[in-house]
């Protein structure tokens, strides 16, 4: 995961701070995330559109509640759009959110072999998702910038709806790189959460 750079203009620049230092937030009753998060992961078994749909759509509407948000429309699409060169997959759009319609697409196959992609995946996506919609309607971050915080965010919500173990989770490490910054995978996956 990279953040987005650091934008330059006073307002947008006010925006991504805001997002970046906003780094918990509060989390729904753990029963009935955790249930409907089940409930994704069954619907996927068989591969079908319709089934995953209405799972994810409940689990969305669990979070819109919670938060007292606007039910985004949640779409959940087959094969992810992706590019290719020379044979070699150079792109693949995971989800997507559009806030003029607060609409939330998910794809389900990965892109290249058409499978049906993880559990895990799917829900990271998600929720990712999802969490644009909250930055554009519960904290007034019109552009919804990927920051560290935004990433810390989701992460979690991701951690809380798997019902993660405090002592499993890892936090996530983060390293400058030019006008971006990324997690250090090795190091977070080194790093224990305190405890």
């Amino acid at each position: 995961m990279i953040t987005d750079p650091l934008p330059r203009s006073g307002r947008r620049r006010g925006e991504y701070d805001k997002s970046d230092a906003l780094v918990t937030m509060p989390l729904p009753p753990a029963e009935a995330v955790q249930a409907a998060t089940r409930a994704l992961a069954d619907s996927m078994q068989a591969g079908e559109l319709a089934p995953a749909r209405a799972a994810a759509a409940e689990l969305v509407a669990i979070l819109a509640t919670f938060y007292n948000v606007a039910m985004p429309a949640v779409r959940v699409l087959g094969v992810r759009p992706h590019r290719t060169v020379a044979g070699v997959c150079t792109y693949q759009l995971f989800g997507d959110y559009t806030p003029s319609t607060q609409r939330i697409r998910v794809w389900m196959r990965t892109a290249v072999r058409e499978q049906v992609s993880s559990p895990k995946a799917m829900l990271n996506t998600l929720l990712h998702e999802f969490c644009h919609h909250l930055d554009c309607t519960r904290l007034g971050c019109r552009e919804s910038f990927h920051t560290r915080g935004f990433f810390t965010r989701i992460d979690h919500l991701y951690h809380h709806a798997l019902a993660t173990p405090p002592e499993r989770r890892r936090p996530l490490h983060w390293t400058k790189r030019g006008s971006v910054w990324a997690i250090d995978w090795q190091r977070s996956r080194a790093l224990r959460a305190p405890g």
